[in-house]
């Protein structure tokens, strides 16, 4: 924001900023994207056993570091 307010920015194209900004926070969003799908987690119609699958699929891929897990898979 300093940069920008300052226009000093080093941006030739528009492009080359909003891949800088992908790069910056795309991820973030990503992993913002998977905590909430392991909040989503319902066990519907699966066996136990499919739940925890899941549960641990989602869990690895959001990278969770936030309250205890199991709260979460409570």
């Amino acid at each position: 924001m300093e940069d920008l307010e300052s226009e000093s920015l080093s941006y030739t194209t528009i492009g080359e900023f909003l891949t800088d900004l992908k790069e910056k926070f795309g991820r973030e969003n990503n992993e913002t994207m998977k905590v909430a799908e392991l909040k989503k987690i319902e066990q519907e119609n699966r066996t136990i056993k499919e739940l925890v699958e899941e549960f641990r699929r989602a869990v690895k891929e959001s990278e969770y570091k936030e309250r205890l897990l199991v709260e979460e898979f409570k």
